[in-house]
């Protein structure tokens, strides 16, 4: 049998191997630790949590900073509960436009839902958030317990 003939079993094969390194890629990446981050929000081949988050902290507060243009501001839910912040609403279609009469469509709608884990303990009483020119800007006031103390060096 000539080195060159097509075998349809060996391109069958290779074709598995292809799906399986795919699938293991995603199994053990990030992407699969929150339920259903595998399906996108916004279009395009791979998931994206949505909205797109800053995050800093200085010794007081947590910031964050939330790119999510468009969105309902009455949909906006911001929750605390258990050292995870959660971020949820929705984006409404730009227009009344049938599925079916589009010819491209990368502007996503509909409900979206991001959780985030809190590395700093906080004081979820003292939480505000603020939704203006497509930024939804929180701060979480860190727990007394977790501010930094200023601790005084005797010297002898």
């Amino acid at each position: 049998m000539p080195a060159n003939t097509w075998d349809p079993f060996r391109e069958l094969d290779q074709m598995r191997r292809e799906i399986d390194r795919v699938f293991d890629s995603y199994v053990s990446g990030p992407r699969w630790s929150q339920p259903f981050s595998r399906f996108s929000f916004l279009p395009g081949r791979a998931a994206r949590a949505y909205p797109l988050m800053n995050v800093s902290e200085d010794a007081d507060a947590v910031y964050i900073d939330a790119l999510a243009p468009g969105i309902d501001p009455q949909s906006l839910q911001v929750q605390v509960v258990r050292g995870q912040l959660q971020v949820s609403g929705e984006k409404p279609l730009a227009r009344d436009i049938k599925t079916e009469a589009y010819h491209r469509s990368e502007r996503a709608a509909g409900k979206f839902v991001r959780t985030i884990n809190l590395t700093t303990p906080i004081d979820e009483g003292k939480v505000k958030a603020e939704y203006r020119n497509g930024l939804l800007h929180i701060t979480l006031a860190k727990a007394e317990a977790a501010k930094p103390r200023q601790i005084t060096v005797n010297v002898g």
